[in-house]
């Protein structure tokens, strides 16, 4: 009789007599033969953040995104992801390598607006909940009676929390989670699960490994970040793609050529920086970049059709229209000051003739027909 590969479909309750650590290894085993970078296990508890982040809502950090708002008591008590939910599987895709290198190219003659490396690929919600949801239906013909949710940053719940506790690395200073090996270029995936899965055997709680460095505070260019905190509000990221009303002036200068996102903060932890010994594994090709600079006159002048087109599968469609123009406005004042500066002001200068909304507030802020509102420290 041929022997049964150990991925090949069983049939129906095969392996319901597997508990505790032998079930364990069994989910991570299919967990990596999804090709996912980590996984870890967590016994369904309340969270502990829900005090930090009411704080956090309270100083307003949240910016416009109201919706966070929402949903705490969930937050607080995870385990209402699913009726009768008992452990997390905890998940890391790893995006991009350490050492990835994503030059700016500000200074250029046409301008070229920059990609937050996430989002340079394919839409990582589908590509995640795709395998995730195949480990799923596995489980479900194998332990019939269980019940499994899938969740990648759609749930209102503390993926970083939980990651932690699964030991897939400690929270940063910057707020991202770093693994001591891999680094922070990782996307988190939750499934809330019936099954009563234990700790693999070695996993632990990693330490906090940022030491005296304050590498990502001190680059940040728009000081949105403190210890372990960061102000989604002043954030290159909530700017550019939560932020949906004109950016405030004193932003602008700060937001350089990033288009859609930034990576500064993880650009420059030591984490992520290449080292013998911590190669990182293969990147999903889902993940292979696509558009890692966006042309900023071609944005100004997309229609409707166009970005939805450019954006297909894409996790940059969460940012409309009107958003990405008005941050191809800023990024194109931003070049300016190079060596075509008066071609780009020009160009910028006829767009906005026929503008209107968005972006012919954000075209006035950069030609200078609005007031400024201070600084970038304020």
């Amino acid at each position: 009789m041929a022997k049964r590969d150990k991925h090949s479909p069983r049939r129906n309750g095969e392996l319901s007599h597997l508990t505790g650590d032998a079930l364990s290894r069994h989910v991570a085993s299919l967990i990596e033969s999804k090709s996912f970078a980590a996984v870890g296990f967590v016994t369904a508890e309340p969270s502990r953040w829900g005090p930090y982040f009411r704080g956090w809502l309270e100083s307003g950090c949240h910016g416009t995104m109201k919706y966070l708002e929402n949903d705490l008591e969930l937050r607080d008590t995870p385990a209402k992801v699913w009726d009768g939910t008992k452990s997390f599987i905890v998940v890391a895709d790893q995006y991009a390598a350490r050492g990835d290198v994503h030059p700016s190219r500000l200074g250029e003659a046409r301008p070229m607006g920059r990609v937050a490396r996430y989002a340079q690929g394919g839409n990582y919600h589908f590509e995640m909940k795709k395998r995730l949801h195949a480990v799923a239906d596995r489980l479900r013909a194998e332990f019939p009676g269980t019940a499994f949710r899938s969740c990648v940053d759609t749930v209102p719940i503390f993926e970083r929390e939980l990651a932690a506790l699964a030991g897939l690395g400690w929270q940063g200073r910057n707020t991202m989670l770093i693994h001591p090996r891999l680094g922070s270029y990782l996307l988190l995936g939750v499934v809330a699960t019936t099954l009563d899965l234990p700790p693999l055997e070695g996993q632990r709680v990693v330490s906090d490994h940022c030491g005296t460095c304050t590498r990502c505070i001190d680059a940040c260019p728009t000081q949105a970040i403190t210890p372990y905190r960061v102000d989604a509000s002043r954030c290159v990221s909530y700017l550019t793609i939560e932020h949906r009303e004109a950016i405030d002036p004193k932003f602008h200068a700060a937001m350089g050529d990033w288009m859609y996102g930034c990576d500064i903060c993880q650009d420059v932890c030591p984490h992520n920086s290449p080292r013998p010994g911590m190669e990182s594994p293969q990147i999903p090709s889902a993940y292979e970049p696509r558009s890692k600079w966006l042309d900023v006159l071609e944005v100004l002048a997309w229609t409707s059709e166009q970005r939805q087109e450019a954006f297909r599968a894409s996790p940059m469609k969460r940012a409309n229209l009107a958003m990405m123009q008005r941050n191809a406005a800023i990024v194109a004042a931003n070049a300016a000051a190079g060596p075509d500066g008066g071609k780009i002001r020009a160009a910028l200068a006829a767009q906005r003739e026929h503008a209107s909304g968005l972006l012919r507030t954000t075209l006035d802020q950069v030609l200078g027909e609005a007031e400024p509102t201070g600084n970038v420290s304020g």
